[in-house]
């Protein structure tokens, strides 16, 4: 086995090498190393939204009551039929007697009314309207309760493994049951997917029916970068928020649950956001298709091969800590001729004290033929002579 030595990255955009998640994977590292901040939500979840990174993690898999955290998934179910083509923001819903009775917050719609999709999206994300959820729901699914299923299969087919939906507003009901991770998740999937309808999640307030709501996230138009997402409250669960900020190109994703009151929500939420974009920073490691090294080869007609990444490497990193970052190639070398263009090779090792260390495959840049009888003859007694620099 061949391991180089740590590749020094100040002659590029003075690059820092640790270990962290590959950018656009599924990938999420807990960075162990790192002091996490002490915090009054009873679960909390912060990641940074590129790289998958998890900055804090507090009771992150426990299941809670999500409330009105809910609608999150019902909009992502809209917005992922609005993609398709098959609903369009004016398209109309009737509503139900059951909908218009629902209480709670509310859009306040008409009993046998029908509401345009565009209206009802703006009366759940702004107004966290109960009624217009579940003439959402209903109106895709015929249903309240086969959307929930809908729900529920959806929350697993992006990754949220844990929870269970039993409704689309998020009022109490037994089995109802999420996690912050699952919720951050929720969060990442629809800004990436649904890039142009999360906007709406900036709207800060909203009329309808002659009544005038503002958005209930406390953050939005208050905290540097905030544009979504939710909020929630219910006796039980007590107070939420899943929130993401943007600054200076960098994106995080906040859940908090289990707060006290409306006021520990919104600072909770403001200390967090502030501390995980304070201490922690995106550094690009590797371009996809960029030459990270060379290894040496055997009996080829090249006696190296240029080693690439498949993918853009973004690493997020402790601020404090990244001057301790290492990176090295490993290998089983020299590596035998033939080698064909895109073969996996070698692996790029990188390392974050106290962390585990991360591997990611390099590939061959190039195809490497193998040399003919006489020319291995001549490459097998130079490396007996001089070795596999000579």
């Amino acid at each position: 086995m061949s391991l180089m030595p740590p590749i020094p990255f100040k002659t590029k955009l003075n690059r820092v090498v640790a270990g962290a998640a590959i950018f656009g994977s599924a990938m999420a590292i807990s960075l162990t190393s790192v002091h996490a901040l002490e915090t009054t939500a009873r679960e909390a979840y912060l990641m940074d939204y590129d790289t998958g990174t998890v900055l804090l993690d507090k009771n992150g898999d426990v299941l809670t009551e999500p409330a009105s955290m809910t609608k999150m998934m019902t909009v992502h179910l809209l917005f992922e039929r609005i993609k398709s083509g098959s609903v369009s923001l004016d398209d109309t819903f009737h509503v139900s007697e059951k909908a218009w009775r629902k209480g709670g917050s509310k859009m306040f719609v008409e009993v046998n009314s029908d509401v345009s999709v565009n209206d009802l999206l703006h009366g759940i994300i702004v107004q966290s309207g109960n009624d217009s959820a579940i003439v959402v729901a209903e109106g895709l699914a015929g249903t309240e309760e086969a959307f929930a299923e809908e729900m529920t299969a959806e929350a697993r087919r992006i990754g949220m493994t844990k929870s269970v939906f039993k409704n689309a507003t998020g009022w109490p009901d037994e089995g109802h049951l999420v996690t912050v991770h699952d919720l951050a998740i929720l969060a990442r999937d629809t800004i990436k997917n649904y890039p142009e309808l999360y906007k709406l999640y900036a709207v800060k307030e909203f009329t309808y029916n002659g009544i005038r709501q503002p958005n209930r996230n406390p953050l939005l138009g208050t905290s540097a970068g905030v544009d979504g997402m939710k909020t929630g409250h219910t006796e039980t669960a007590g107070y939420g928020l899943t929130a993401t900020a943007e600054r200076d190109g960098r994106r995080l994703i906040l859940v908090v649950n289990g707060l006290g009151s409306v006021r520990e929500r919104r600072t909770e939420s403001q200390k967090l956001l502030d501390w995980g974009f304070r201490e922690f920073d995106n550094y690009d490691l590797f371009d996809e298709g960029e030459v990270v090294s060379s290894a040496n080869v055997w009996l080829g007609s090249e006696t190296k091969v240029d080693l690439v990444t498949d993918q853009d490497i973004l690493l997020t990193l402790p601020r404090t800590n990244r001057d301790d970052m290492k990176v090295s190639v490993v290998y089983e070398g020299p590596i035998p001729a033939p080698i064909t263009a895109g073969q996996q090779v070698a692996t790029l090792k990188v390392e974050l004290p106290g962390n585990e260390p991360h591997e990611f495959p390099l590939y061959a840049a190039t195809e490497v033929d193998r040399l003919g009888f006489i020319g291995r003859i001549g490459a097998a007694i130079k490396y007996l002579l001089w070795g596999a620099n000579g």
